[in-house]
C-alpha cells in the first residue's frame, strides 16, 4: 500500500483514494491495477468478509482526514455504497472532488448473501459532489435498470459499460483507460497526470 503522503498524487495536489467492494478486488483487477501502476491508495478495511456499514465509513472518514488534499473517490460493487452512506453522514463532504461508482450492486435482492444485509436500505440521497456510475447490462448482482435509479437518485452521470459482468477483473478491462480518463476529468486534471 502507498502511503497517502506521497507517489503521483502529491504533483497534483488530489489524492485518488480506492474503495473496493465485499472481499476486496484481488490481483488482476483494475484497481489493483491502478494502485500499482499509477500510486493511488487503496482504502483497506479491517473486515472484508463480514463488511460492516459503520465501520468502512470511519475508516474512509479517518483516510479523508489525514490529509488537507481534495481526494477523487474510486468504487467498485459495495464502495458505491460506501461513498453514498458516507456522504450522507459526513460533514467532510467538500474534501470530496468527485466520485467514481462502478458496478454498484443492488443490495437489497432476495439473493443478497447474508454478509451484505446490514447495508440495507441503500442510501439513495443526491451526492454532495460529482459523480459518475459505471455499469454493465449483465451485472449478476444488479439489474442496469436498478444501476441507471441509482445513479439518478445520486444525481450522477450514468455510463453503460455493455456486458461487462460485474466489471471486475473478469471483465477484461486490463488498465482500463477510459475509467483513469474518467478520474482525471473528476480530479480537474483533464489531460494532466494525478
Amino acid at each position: 500500500m502507498h502511503p497517502a503522503s506521497n507517489g503521483p498524487n502529491d504533483a497534483a495536489g488530489v489524492r485518488v483514494l480506492l474503495l473496493p467492494g465485499w472481499l476486496d478486488s484481488g490481483p488482476g483487477h483494475w484497481q489493483t491495477r491502478w494502485e500499482q501502476a499509477l500510486g493511488w491508495l487503496r482504502v483497506t478495511q479491517d473486515d472484508w468478509l463480514w463488511p460492516r456499514r459503520g465501520d468502512w465509513m470511519a475508516r474512509l472518514e479517518d483516510t479523508l482526514l489525514a490529509s488537507d488534499r481534495p481526494a477523487v473517490l474510486v468504487a467498485h460493487s459495495l464502495g458505491c455504497h460506501l461513498v453514498a452512506a458516507w456522504a450522507a453522514h459526513s460533514q467532510h463532504t467538500a474534501r470530496v472532488r468527485g466520485a467514481l461508482l462502478v458496478a454498484p450492486p443492488d443490495t437489497e435482492r432476495a439473493d443478497t448473501p447474508p454478509q451484505l444485509f446490514n447495508w440495507r436500505p441503500l442510501r439513495l440521497q443526491r451526492l454532495p459532489f460529482p459523480a459518475r456510475v459505471a455499469y454493465s447490462s449483465d451485472d449478476p448482482f444488479c439489474a442496469a435498470d436498478r444501476a441507471r435509479a441509482m445513479a439518478d437518485a445520486w444525481c450522477a452521470e450514468a455510463h453503460g459499460l455493455g456486458l461487462r459482468g460485474h466489471v471486475n477483473a473478469e471483465s477484461g478491462l486490463g488498465d482500463w483507460p477510459e475509467g483513469q480518463a474518467w478520474v482525471r476529468a473528476l480530479a480537474g486534471t483533464i489531460g494532466g497526470a494525478l
